[in-house]
C-alpha cells in the first residue's frame, strides 16, 4: 500500500536524450531526494547517456551515486574543511569559494581536482573579484594544481543573466586564469549558444537537474493506494483530533503522509498578484478547517479530514461523489523535489 511514482520510460529518456543532443557537454545533477527518482538512480541513468562527469550536491551524497556512476563526479557545495572526506579521492571535482579553502585543500591533497567558484548575484557562495584576483595568484605559484574551470550558479528566474556572466568572466580573465572550463547553472540553450561564441577558448558545461530529469513532466503520474473506506453521517467523530463531520459523505484512508512530504509545502516568492491571492485563500480554508488536498477523486481534489499523519492521509468525499474501492489508486499532485516515494517504477 504505498506512494508510486510511476514513469513512462520512452519519455523520461527522450527528453535526456534531446538535452545530451543540444547540449553534449551537459553535466547531470544528483542531489537531495534525486527530484524524487533517487539519487542512485539518477547515477544510473547518468552512466547510460555516456557523460563523464555528474554533479552531486552535498560530499554526504556521493555515496548515493560513486558505485553507479564511474565518471567524475563535482561536488556543487564548497569544500570546507570540516565537512569533506580526509581521504583523497581522484573522482572528485571540488568547488571552491575562498582562498583558505583553496589552501586548505591542497595542503590536504596536493593533487585534488577543483573548480573556482565566481560569486554572482545570488550572493550564496564564492569569489569576489579582488578574492578571485587572490586566488590567481596563489595558484601561479603552484602551476602542477589541477584547476579544472569557473563556476558560476545563477539565479533561477528574471530576465537573461548573460550579461552577468560576461561580466564574471571577465573577472576570471583579470585574475589570470587560464581558459579551461566554465560550469554554469541556469542558463538557456541560446544563452549557451552565445557564451560559447563570446568565449572560444574555454568549453561550456552546463549543470542541469530539473529540466533534464523532470522536462517531461506527462512522463510521469504519482499514485496513492486507498487503504481504507468509512461512511460517515453529519456530526459522526473520526480522527485523531476527534473532529465531526461537516455531512454525510466517506472518509477515505490513502497512503502518504508528513513522512513522503504529503501536506509540507516549500516557501514559494508568491511575486505575483495571484500567487498572493492563492497563498490568501488557503490560509482561510485552513482556519476554516478544510484544506484542499493533493488527491484527486472522480477528477476533484478532495479536502484533508484532517492534517495528514505520518504516513496515511484522512480525505473527506462528499456524499454522491465516486468513493473508490479498498486497494484502488488515486491520483496525487506533488512536488517532486519535496516528495518521498514508497515505489518508483519506471516502465
Amino acid at each position: 500500500m504505498a506512494l508510486t511514482l510511476y514513469v513512462d520510460a520512452a519519455r523520461f529518456r527522450a527528453n535526456q536524450h534531446r538535452i545530451l543532443a543540444t547540449q553534449p557537454e551537459v553535466v547531470p545533477v544528483a542531489k537531495g531526494n534525486g527530484y524524487g527518482l533517487g539519487n542512485t538512480r539518477l547515477a544510473t541513468e547518468a552512466r547510460n547517456l555516456g557523460v563523464d562527469t555528474m554533479a552531486v550536491g552535498t560530499y554526504a551524497e556521493i555515496a548515493d551515486v560513486t558505485d553507479e556512476f564511474p565518471g567524475s563526479l563535482l561536488v556543487l557545495t564548497p569544500w570546507r574543511s570540516f565537512e569533506a572526506p580526509v581521504e583523497p579521492n581522484p573522482r572528485l571535482i571540488h568547488t571552491i569559494g575562498r582562498v583558505e579553502d583553496l589552501a586548505g585543500l591542497l595542503e590536504r591533497d596536493p593533487d585534488a581536482r577543483f573548480v573556482l567558484e565566481r560569486m554572482t548575484s545570488m550572493l550564496r557562495h564564492g569569489f569576489q573579484p579582488r578574492e578571485l584576483r587572490e586566488a590567481g595568484d596563489f595558484l601561479r605559484d603552484r602551476p602542477s594544481a589541477r584547476f579544472e574551470g569557473v563556476a558560476m550558479h545563477l539565479p533561477m528566474g528574471g530576465a537573461s543573466h548573460l550579461s552577468e556572466v560576461q561580466r564574471l568572466m571577465t573577472d576570471a580573465v583579470a585574475a589570470g586564469l587560464p581558459p579551461t572550463t566554465i560550469w554554469v547553472s541556469h542558463l538557456t540553450d541560446p544563452e549557451l549558444v552565445q557564451l560559447a561564441r563570446s568565449w572560444p577558448d574555454y568549453t561550456i558545461r552546463p549543470r542541469i537537474g530539473t529540466d533534464l530529469w523532470l522536462g517531461d513532466r506527462g512522463a510521469f503520474r504519482v499514485c496513492a493506494t486507498v487503504l481504507d473506506v468509512h461512511e460517515v453521517e453529519k456530526g459522526d467523530l473520526f480522527g485523531y483530533r476527534g473532529r465531526t463531520a461537516p455531512k454525510a459523505g466517506t472518509i477515505l484512508v490513502v497512503s502518504g503522509g508528513t513522512a513522503h512530504g504529503i501536506g509540507l509545502e516549500s516557501p514559494t516568492g508568491a511575486n505575483t498578484l495571484k500567487a498572493r491571492a492563492g497563498a490568501i485563500a488557503r490560509g482561510g480554508m485552513d482556519a476554516a478547517g478544510f484544506v484542499r488536498s493533493p488527491y484527486s477523486i472522480g477528477g476533484k481534489q478532495r479536502l484533508f479530514a484532517e492534517p495528514p499523519h505520518m504516513q496515511a492521509s484522512m480525505l473527506f468525499n462528499p456524499q454522491g461523489a465516486p468513493v473508490p474501492a479498498v486497494g484502488d489508486e488515486v491520483d496525487v499532485r506533488v512536488r517532486y523535489t519535496a516528495t518521498s516515494f514508497d515505489r518508483v517504477v519506471i516502465a
